[in-house]
């Protein structure tokens, strides 16, 4: 293991509840001589939480320049799909310590931190290269971060009426979505948003993406599936001339005249996963699979 390591740590705020455990993982790391910087979002938080580690250098945004080997967050999934935006085409390997909720991305408990650490810094882990949604627009919408891990999704704004999103699909009409919005979703995506819209599960490697309306006023409107290798097109219209388009956790208000299109990313995000759990053990889990008193 090289004493040159060097690891990036992203998370959000914290109770007192979590601190011990994220002080574990400083600790882990310092005692194994890995270089630290934290991400400016959370530096405030860390740095008045543990003051004897306040001189920790500060990141905005990944680059090559900085030579970081990992990006470790902590706390839930909305954390990492944080971290994905830090990272970026630069396809850090991402290590996702559950201390928030849910932890579909961030699957690793905070009982098995030590387990987690020891098994990175030795390299003993996998590469769970995940697809990302890039979206194209006429207007830069999202500057730099044009990319989810997740989904892109049009919504209506909270006051206004129902839209029509017009859906084509490599320049062929697909149908006019009458809803209060429309989502594209990755497969990693599928479990989230799309799915508590009626979308269906996709595994994270089966080279698709889910087109899942918002509550449709057409009932008929099912998701459909297509391929990540389709570029799909949107045109929008409304009683409001405002709609909201966003990406993971990331939202801009546009109007009507913004061109918008959707593709597979050219890059992935790289999600550090370990033996001990598979994909099919998380949905299980996290989607209680099988719980019934009768069992």
């Amino acid at each position: 293991m090289p004493n040159t390591i060097k690891i990036a740590l992203h998370g959000k705020v914290f109770n007192d509840e979590v601190k011990p455990h994220i002080k574990r993982v400083v600790d882990v790391l310092i005692s194994s001589k890995a270089e630290l910087i934290v991400s400016e979002l959370f530096a405030e938080k860390f740095n008045t939480a543990f003051p004897e580690y306040a001189n920790f250098d500060i990141f905005t945004q990944l680059s090559e320049s900085d030579e970081v080997h990992y990006l470790i967050s902590l706390g839930g999934d909305g954390t990492l799909l944080e971290a994905v935006n830090y990272v970026g085409a630069l396809e850090t390997p991402i290590l996702g310590i559950n201390t928030g909720r849910l932890g579909f991305l961030a699957t690793t408990p905070k009982d098995k931190i030590d387990k987690a650490l020891s098994d990175l810094l030795n390299k003993n882990y996998k590469v769970d290269s995940r697809a990302l949604i890039h979206l194209e627009t006429d207007s830069n919408v999202f500057e730099k971060k044009p990319f989810a891990l997740n989904e892109f999704a049009i919504l209506k704004t909270d006051s206004s009426s129902m839209i029509t999103v017009h859906t084509y699909v490599d320049g062929e009409y697909l149908n006019s979505y009458w809803a209060d919005g429309l989502i594209v979703a990755t497969p990693t995506g599928s479990t989230g948003y799309s799915l508590s819209c009626g979308g269906p599960i996709i595994l994270p490697h089966s080279n698709n993406f889910v087109i899942t309306p918002v509550s449709a006023h057409n009932l008929n409107v099912r998701p459909l599936i297509v391929s990540d290798q389709s570029v799909i097109s949107f045109k929008i219209e409304g009683r409001s001339n405002k709609f909201l388009v966003s990406l993971d956790s990331k939202s801009h208000s546009v109007d009507s005249s913004i061109k918008l299109s959707v593709r597979k990313a050219d890059f992935k995000a790289k999600l550090i996963t370990f033996d001990q759990l598979n994909y099919f053990d998380t949905l299980r889990q996290k989607l209680n699979w099988g719980l019934d008193l009768r069992n």
